[in-house]
C-alpha cells in the first residue's frame, strides 16, 4: 500500500517523486517504470540544454517553469556536483525579413525577465565566427548538462527519501478499490492512494486509464540530428538558433554543443508512425492508426502542408538538410556531418487541430495528469515537480503525515 504512485520514470516523474518526498517525509512513494533505466525516451534523447524561457508566451507555465526552472537546475547540478556550462547562446537572422521576428523574440525575453542583448553582425562573430547573419540575440542564461545524470540523481535522492524504484515495470490497467486506486502490471498490482501520470509518449493513454480526459492525443513527432565530426567541431563555440517560423510550431534546425563536446545539428521534425520510432523503418500499427484517424491531425496538417512537406524532404535528403544548416554556418558541408541518434517528441494535439503549446496537466480522482510536457519540461523539471505537488488536493487523501517546512 503506497500513499503515491508515480507512472514514468523521466525526468518529469523523478523530479515530482523527489518533490513528495521533500514534501512528505514520511510518504510511502512507488515509482513505476517500463524500461529497464531511468530516462530512457524524451529525457535520454534530448539535447541537453537548459534553456532561458525567451521563446514562450509571458504568463504561460513554459515561460513561468522554465525561467525559473533554468535557475533551480543550475543550483542542482552545483549542489550535486553534475557537469554543466552556463554557454549561452545566439539567435541570428540570416535574411532582413526576419529582423522583426528578431525584435519581437528580443521584446519577449525581456517581458520573460531574461537576461538578453541585441547584438550586430560583427557582435555575433566575435562569439561565434563562423555564422552568417544581418543580426542577432545574446541569451546569456543558456547552458548545456546531460539530464539523464540528473535523472540519476534524481534517483538517489528518491531511494534515500525511502522511495520504491521500479524499473521494467509496465502498467497494464487502473482500477478503484473504494477510495484507493489499483496499478495492474507486467510484475504485479499495486495499491495505492493517489496516482501521478508522467508518462510522457503514453501520457493520453494513461489518464484515460485511470478515466480522466486530457482532451488531446499524443502524436508523436521526430526530431532526426547530425553530428559534426571532430575536425569540424571548431565551427561552433556555443549554441546557435535561428529566429523561429511564427508559422510552425518547431525552432528550426540549429546547432547545439552538448556537455561532451560533440555538436549535434538538427533537428527537423516529422511524423514518427511510432510513439517510440526513433528509425525511420519503425512502425506500430496501434499509433499509426490512433494518429490517422484523429481529425486533429488532419487539421494540423493542412495548416502546416508547406512546412511539414519541407520537413520531410530534410528528413530523407541529406542535401536539403545541409543546406538549412549552411544558412547559419556557410562553411558546413556535407561531408562535415554524420547522423546520430534521433528523439521522439510527445507533443498533445488537440482535435481541432491546434498543438497544446503549454504545459497541460489534468486533474483527475486521486490522480493528477501530465499531458503534454515537451521541450523545456527537462529544464523545469524540478519547478514542475513542486508545482505538481502543490495541487495535490488535501482533502483527498488520508495523508497524515507531518508537512516538511
Amino acid at each position: 500500500m503506497y500513499d503515491f504512485a508515480i507512472i514514468g520514470g523521466g525526468i518529469v516523474g523523478l523530479s515530482t517523486a523527489m518533490s513528495i518526498g521533500n514534501r512528505y517525509p514520511d510518504a510511502r512513494i512507488l515509482v513505476l517504470e517500463k524500461e529497464s533505466q531511468w530516462a530512457f525516451h524524451q529525457t535520454g534523447n534530448n539535447s541537453g540544454v537548459i534553456h532561458s524561457g525567451i521563446y514562450y508566451k509571458p504568463g504561460s507555465f513554459k515561460a513561468k517553469f522554465c525561467r525559473d526552472g533554468s535557475l533551480s537546475m543550475i543550483e542542482f547540478c552545483q549542489k550535486y556536483e553534475i557537469e554543466h556550462d552556463i554557454c549561452g547562446k545566439v539567435i541570428v537572422a540570416t535574411e532582413e525579413q526576419e529582423l522583426p521576428r528578431l525584435e519581437t523574440l528580443y521584446n519577449r525575453g525581456l517581458e520573460n525577465g531574461i537576461p538578453v542583448q541585441k547584438i550586430s553582425p560583427e557582435e555575433v562573430k566575435e562569439i561565434e565566427p563562423h555564422v552568417s547573419c544581418v543580426g542577432g540575440i545574446r541569451v546569456f542564461s543558456t547552458g548545456i548538462v546531460n539530464y539523464k545524470q540528473v535523472c540519476l540523481k534524481y534517483a538517489e535522492i528518491i531511494e534515500n527519501q525511502g522511495g520504491d524504484l521500479r524499473l521494467n515495470t509496465k502498467v497494464l490497467q487502473i482500477s478503484h478499490s473504494g477510495k484507493n486506486q489499483v496499478i495492474e502490471t507486467n510484475k504485479g498490482s499495486f495499491e495505492t492512494q493517489f496516482v501521478i501520470n508522467c508518462a510522457g509518449l503514453h501520457s493520453d493513454r494513461i489518464a484515460k486509464l485511470g478515466k480522466a480526459n486530457p482532451e488531446a492525443k499524443i502524436v508523436p513527432f521526430r526530431g532526426e540530428y547530425y553530428e559534426l565530426t571532430p575536425e569540424k567541431r571548431y565551427l561552433v563555440k556555443t549554441l546557435i538558433y535561428p529566429v523561429p517560423n511564427p508559422d510552425f510550431p518547431f525552432l528550426g534546425v540549429h546547432f547545439t554543443r552538448m556537455i561532451d563536446n560533440s555538436v549535434h545539428a538538427g533537428p527537423n521534425a516529422v511524423l514518427s508512425l511510432k510513439r517510440e520510432g526513433y528509425k525511420k523503418t519503425d512502425f506500430d500499427l496501434r499509433d499509426f492508426a490512433e494518429v490517422i484517424t484523429y481529425p486533429g491531425f488532419w487539421k494540423l496538417a493542412a495548416k502546416h502542408a508547406d512546412e511539414g512537406i519541407q520537413e520531410i524532404i530534410r528528413s530523407f535528403s541529406k542535401a536539403a538538410f545541409v543546406k538549412s544548416l549552411q544558412k547559419l554556418i556557410p562553411e558546413v558541408q556535407a561531408a562535415d556531418l554524420v547522423p546520430t541518434h534521433a528523439g521522439v517528441r510527445a507533443q498533445a494535439l488537440k482535435s481541432n487541430g491546434s498543438l497544446v503549446d503549454d504545459f497541460l496537466i489534468v486533474q483527475g480522482k486521486n490522480s493528477i495528469h501530465v499531458c503534454n510536457a515537451p521541450s523545456p519540461a527537462a529544464t523545469s523539471s524540478l519547478e514542475i515537480g513542486k508545482a505538481i505537488v502543490a495541487q495535490i488536493p488535501q482533502e483527498s487523501l488520508l495523508l497524515k503525515m507531518a508537512v516538511k517546512n
